[in-house]
């Protein structure tokens, strides 16, 4: 077992990974940006170094800084939680050279899976549904459209490379295809080093599910259920809860025996997700993979009493998966709502100081938190400054309480998005489990956000 990991993150995933270190005697070192000099992760960890300035390049993407501090403090291991390094194959190369284990998979498995067009190339290879469309990138506007008159409109453009909806457009003809596609290819280009883009049918109306995996890389692979992240803005997760309430038992578990074929297909080890989009009518198509710990991990620990952080660290340590699939269990309703500091109108960024800070406490209740009432939040980063999560015996109930937590959690001195996701509990349409996509568009924003 690891005695000494380094955490090359920040914000409340550091302080999850840290959690977990202290539980299994292991020794946390932390590294930080001057913009976060005082942020809670760094007094949390058994040691804290300085990696430089308050821009990602400066800090938490220098390789060469995160790699020296972790030599010099004997580190065996890195957790690159989330975002960041996590899904650099280079990075995890670099890690495994100089005899540092990665916490997560290997480098050649994070660069194919990381690029969409090579992952649906694999996936087809492993057998799973895809959504038609080019299994490999364009040649320019004219393949564009040609490839998207073939699939029939409409159609999502996507970047190959990258993440966070950036350089991915819905588009309904022709004509919105030739305005879209200089402009998404340049923000990819600039965003990930790499303007190749494809194109796939639109699901629309659809939900997305991700299934859970853990997988050793020696054959044996499991499948923890699945999260329902339909809820989003600018697509990007808000809401995301455990089980869905749209899959029934047979899909549920004909998703995750497709996720666990694929997983061993590849050969992969460590923590990952299958993420798909489900149509109305069940039918279920491979989106991505994600070949590190989820932001959402947590409402997947909730309903299965399981610490996937731990179960990274024994994997990479190379203990193995012990788990069987009959043994995991699942039990209660889950739900996390990320609080960022933005306008919940706009969702542009807030950043500022916080003045006050209260958290909701009561049964059922966990926090992930990136801040205190002293705590600066600066525009260097993603505005997410912590995560709510709630159980409870039965969705209505996990509703409930989420809604409670909500009303009696204060921040001051910015402004959070909590009204926002306030509001979206409220609604018949949460309530009823009809958490489509578009869900934010259909509801809140048609009342919410400005016209002009």
């Amino acid at each position: 077992m690891f005695k000494k990991i380094l955490i090359a993150n920040r914000g409340e995933i550091a302080a999850r990974v840290i959690r977990t270190c202290k539980s299994m005697g292991i020794i946390s070192v932390a590294v930080y940006s001057e913009a976060d000099k005082d942020a809670p992760f760094t007094t949390m960890a058994d040691e804290a170094y300085l990696l430089g300035g308050p821009r990602v390049n400066e800090s938490y993407l220098n390789v060469e800084k995160i790699i020296e501090i972790a030599r010099e403090t004997r580190c065996d291991a890195i957790h690159p939680g989330y975002g960041f390094l996590s899904e650099n194959g280079e990075f995890a190369n670099r890690c495994n050279r100089e005899g540092i284990s990665f916490i997560g998979p290997d480098s050649d498995v994070i660069r194919k899976m990381g690029n969409k067009v090579e992952a649906r190339k694999m996936m087809e290879k492993a057998g799973l549904p895809l959504v038609p469309g080019l299994s490999r990138p364009l040649a320019g506007k004219e393949e564009a459209l040609l490839e998207a008159e073939r699939i029939g409109y409409p159609i999502m453009l996507k970047a190959s490379a990258g993440g966070g909806g950036i350089g991915m457009q819905a588009v309904h003809n022709g004509e919105e295809l030739l305005k879209a596609y200089d402009g998404n290819q340049k923000r990819a280009q600039m965003f990930f080093g790499n303007g190749d883009m494809f194109i796939e049918k639109l699901i629309e109306q659809p939900r997305h599910i991700e299934i859970q995996i853990l997988a050793d890389g020696a054959g044996q692979a499991v499948y923890l259920w699945e999260r329902e992240c339909s809820i989003q803005r600018r697509h990007q997760k808000v809401i995301e809860e455990a089980p869905s309430a749209f899959l029934d038992e047979v899909t549920r578990k004909k998703m995750g025996e497709a996720a666990v074929k694929a997983v061993k297909a590849i050969g992969y080890s460590n923590a990952g997700t299958i993420e798909f989009l489900v149509d109305k009518d069940k039918n279920f198509f491979f989106l991505e993979m994600n070949t590190r710990l989820q932001v959402e991990h947590p409402v997947t620990e909730e309903i299965t009493g399981l610490d996937l952080v731990e179960l990274q660290i024994q994997i990479a340590a190379g203990l193995g998966l012990s788990l069987k699939q009959n043994e995991i269990k699942r039990e209660g309703h889950a739900i996390e709502a990320r609080i960022y500091a933005e306008d919940p109108k706009t969702f542009y960024p807030s950043p500022g100081k916080i003045t006050a800070l209260h958290l909701p406490q009561g049964e059922g209740i966990r926090h992930e938190l990136a801040v205190n009432e002293s705590s600066s939040v600066t525009p260097f980063y993603d505005p997410m400054i912590a995560k709510l999560v709630v159980k409870g015996s039965t969705r209505n109930e996990a509703i409930d309480r989420m809604q409670a937590a909500l009303t009696a959690y204060k921040v001051e001195g910015i402004k959070t998005n909590i009204p926002m996701l306030s509001e979206i509990l409220s609604y018949k349409a949460f309530k009823q489990g009809e958490t489509t996509t578009d869900f934010i568009e259909k509801h809140y924003k048609k009342t919410q956000l400005p016209t002009s």
